[in-house]
């Protein structure tokens, strides 16, 4: 009977350093860097890909095309040619027509908000976009995935999977708190596609935008 507090004190140690070390093991996953899901471009590389992205919508924005096929470098350089260059006032005729948040980011956020170029990569039917955000002086990588498609005139997302660095956070976790922040006005705004567009989805490793008839 007298050793009981002592195996006690013990077995309290023993966890407190087990969720100690945890944490720490948490922390380092969430700030360690995970694999890209895309290959990076050189700069040359991403110029041409944003390049043929911004033709593809220009030709689907005029009546050109009925549809569209964009690939995930194509995607991944026009939002890194955005958010290097947020108040270049170069605009496309698609977007001067409306704005088209859905495929590239929204200016406001890239000046506001310290976020690096995002790697974008399509698979199947589903979208991995990984970013980069500083906080609190250091880099934290997101990676988020998710099925990608259109409804009643606005884009939908259903996740898939959330990680934090190199740590798995379940997606019934963040699901409800993401989809909550996509129906507020102000982000449901940016959701809204162009007037050309009539849907948008992932088939076979493209984001297909269809225009309206």
């Amino acid at each position: 009977m007298p050793r009981q507090p002592n195996l006690f004190v013990s077995f309290y140690k023993i966890f407190l350093w087990v969720v100690m070390g945890t944490l720490v093991l948490v922390g380092f996953m969430m700030l360690r860097r995970p694999s890209r899901p895309s290959l990076p471009m050189t700069p040359q590389e991403t110029k041409e890909q944003a390049e043929s992205f911004n033709r593809k919508l220009n030709e689907l924005s005029s009546g050109q095309n009925t549809q569209a096929h964009f690939t995930s470098d194509e995607i991944s350089a026009a939002f890194s040619q955005q958010l290097a260059e947020p108040d270049s006032g170069t605009t496309s005729p698609a977007a001067s027509q409306q704005k088209s948040p859905n495929l590239t980011p929204n200016s406001q956020v890239a000046e506001n908000t310290p976020v690096h170029p995002v790697d974008v990569n399509f698979h199947g039917d589903q979208v991995t976009g990984q970013f980069t955000t500083n906080l609190y002086g250091k880099d934290v990588y997101i990676t988020v995935s998710g099925r990608l498609g259109s409804k009643d005139g606005y884009v939908t997302f259903d996740p898939t999977g959330f990680k934090v660095g190199d740590f798995i956070v379940p997606v019934s976790l963040v699901n409800d708190v993401l989809q909550k922040k996509l129906a507020e006005p102000e982000n449901r705004e940016q959701l809204k596609l162009p007037d050309f567009v009539k849907s948008v989805h992932i088939e076979n490793g493209e984001l297909v935008v269809e225009e309206k008839n």
